[in-house]
């Protein structure tokens, strides 16, 4: 019998990308692997299989293949596949970007705090999706993309007040393959936090399952006994300590919503200014006087969580080359971690 898993662990939103484990019948005929996985994938196009075998997205007991390879009996397929855009119209917003790195296959931003990253209900102009179709259809500006090969390829997330670096796939093998380093945990993300209290350790890991509050569908909480939420860990390393507050870089291991975030909550160190999770008021610290104020004045600067998606490395997806790239802290961050540096 065919063993056909799909495993979904995905970096912040569960449908940019999935993962397929299938184990071949033991009386399976030679098959070409593409027209194998057409057939044992449901509603998958000849087109987005090739392009996850030209990515590397594919393989056999562990080894990339071609489309020509045929499979066998009780060999062992993995298939990582980057889902297609969603049938949404993606408006061309003119909308000035920060653009790091671009080439043919790829363009990395350095995001804004307070700009969402995707079109969704009740939100389906001004995003960072909108402003990158623009950027590649500028002679579309303020009409709809129509085809899908001409639209921004989203791979990973940031949350909206969240500042820093995201990586877009200008077409499905880069977007594939880049999803697959993002599944295998290869790319390297770091990130930098201000958080409420003072860290007992230099550096530590946060481990707990994460997954929808159960009264409050727009946050995430910490299931400690994994009986909910899906798996993840967050590594820390402490930068600076401000007494009341600690400058931390942070190391995903996993990519779920509100991570970071959420974790830090969950070991009793929200992040400073987070409102969804018990930042934005006193945490540590007398809650009058100087202080008081000092702290009120802090949040007017920064009205948003202190993380700022400070790195990112990966291969590229054409050359095979090692790519890293690095973004200075915001003004707003950099005034706060001032503030704190001089109060301390």
């Amino acid at each position: 019998m065919l063993h056909d898993e799909p495993e979904k662990e995905l970096h912040e939103q569960d449908e940019l990308y999935e993962h397929y484990r299938i184990q071949v019948d033991k009386g399976q005929s030679l098959l070409r692997i593409d027209k194998f996985l057409i057939n044992r994938i449901e509603n998958v196009s000849r087109n987005r299989v090739q392009a996850a075998i030209t990515a590397g997205s594919v393989r056999v007991n562990g080894r990339e293949v071609k489309s020509s390879y045929k499979v066998k009996p009780g060999e062992v397929i993995t298939v990582v596949l980057a889902h297609p855009p969603r049938e949404v119209e993606i408006y061309c917003d003119n909308i000035p970007l920060e653009i790091i790195f671009e080439d043919e296959h790829l363009v990395l931003v350095n995001k804004k705090a307070g700009m969402v990253v995707h079109p969704a209900y009740g939100n389906y102009r001004n995003t960072l999706v909108n402003a990158l179709a623009y950027h590649f259809n500028p002679q579309l500006e303020g009409k709809p993309v129509i085809s899908e090969s001409i639209r921004p390829g989203l791979v990973h997330r940031i949350d909206k007040n969240t500042s820093g670096l995201i990586i877009i796939a200008k077409n499905e093998v880069s977007m594939t393959h880049l999803a697959a380093q993002f599944y295998n945990r290869t790319i390297r993300r770091n990130y930098t936090a201000l958080v409420w209290g003072d860290l007992k350790e230099e550096e530590g890991t946060i481990t707990g399952h994460i997954g929808r509050n159960r009264k409050d569908r727009k946050i995430m909480e910490v299931f400690p006994e994994g009986d909910s939420g899906k798996h993840a860990v967050t590594h820390y390393k402490v930068m600076k300590r401000f007494h009341h507050t600690t400058l931390v870089d942070c190391k995903l291991e996993t990519g779920r919503t509100h991570q970071i975030r959420v974790h830090f909550q969950y070991i009793g160190h929200p992040l400073f200014g987070d409102s969804e999770y018990g930042g934005n008021r006193i945490v540590k610290g007398t809650v009058t006087g100087s202080y008081r104020q000092f702290v009120e004045k802090c949040f007017s600067i920064l009205p948003r969580q202190a993380l700022h998606a400070r790195s990112l490395g990966f291969i590229h997806p054409a050359t095979g080359k090692e790519m890293y790239f690095e973004s200075p802290l915001p003004d707003d961050m950099q005034q706060v971690i001032e503030k704190w540096r001089s109060q301390s």
